[in-house]
């Protein structure tokens, strides 16, 4: 087995997981860092995968884990300390001599934009460059499987909420996503570029509604809140309030046409074309009957 030169962070989310068994399937060996050996089925039945552990608050063990990595995938699951987490990892990164960091950012990722999970994003793009890293940001459109947080609305009452209007979002696959950033920690060419990361096309959520009455084969209606619904909606469900907050400015956003652009990335770097939000709909179908 050759040499491990890549590591990955967030290796047991959403897309992370997808990232690790993509690396697998190529044979590429990586690290994943976790910050504990425990619950980690996914990574021990990889035979590519060696499992490190880490704490994102706790530089000098990232230094260690990074010891002899060449190139560094960076994601953290969203907390109210994500930004300091990844600056952290950064600056490890920097300190450990590794050269090229692929860093999952959001689209329109701005140090001045009024949603604060954009500004972090931002700010850490910013540390990476003004550290000298090679660098490839992913910046993601809303993530498709966002809408599995619907599931159960859908599946019993045949309605989904959110503070949208008529906005069009092209939402993009989290295996998509994947798929791009297994060519950036494996190919040359990539090497300082901003990606953004779309589906194929712009569609507003009355539009998905129609898509899952027909995939579902019931009738699924999309409804329209306020902002203030929507947040107390967020807040009755238990959601932290740096997450309430920063999920209104994320619709906000989203509902004043910043997300509807569509770019051919995904095509342009795996060729092939991005999955649509009726191929998502159809592979998740069981989770919403």
């Amino acid at each position: 087995m050759t040499q491990t030169t890549i590591l990955l962070t967030g290796a047991t989310g959403n897309v992370g997981s997808h990232l690790a068994k993509k690396l697998n399937a190529l044979k590429v060996p990586f690290r994943a860092l976790v910050r504990s050996k425990d619950n980690n089925d996914l990574l021990n039945s990889l035979p590519y995968a060696t499992i490190v552990t880490g704490d994102l608050a706790d530089e000098n063990s990232v230094v260690m884990a990074l010891q002899g990595i060449e190139k560094a995938f960076l994601l953290t699951h969203s907390s109210e300390q994500s930004e300091q987490l990844q600056l952290n990892f950064v600056n490890a990164a920097h300190r450990a001599g590794v050269k090229h960091i692929v860093k999952l950012s959001q689209l329109a990722s701005e140090e001045q934009s009024p949603v604060r999970f954009l500004r972090y994003h931002a700010i850490v793009e910013n540390r990476i460059k003004e550290l000298g890293l090679t660098y490839t940001f992913l910046r993601p459109n809303l993530y498709m499987q966002g809408f599995l947080a619907f599931k159960e609305h859908i599946k019993h009452d045949g309605k989904f909420y959110a503070a949208v209007g008529q906005a069009p979002i092209s939402a993009v696959d989290i295996r998509d996503i994947a798929a791009v950033a297994a060519h950036a920690l494996t190919e040359a060419g990539h090497e300082n570029k901003l990606y953004n990361i779309t589906g194929g096309e712009s569609i507003t959520h009355y539009q998905m509604a129609a898509v899952f009455s027909t995939v579902l084969e019931k009738e699924v209606t999309f409804i329209d809140v306020t902002p203030e619904q929507m947040e107390g909606a967020v807040r009755a469900a238990g959601f932290p309030e740096w997450q309430v907050g920063g999920l209104i400015e994320d619709y906000a956003h989203y509902a004043r046409g910043e997300a509807a652009a569509v770019y051919t990335t995904v095509k342009d770097i795996t060729g092939t074309p991005a999955i649509s939000f009726e191929q998502f709909a159809r592979d998740y179908k069981d989770l919403f009957i």
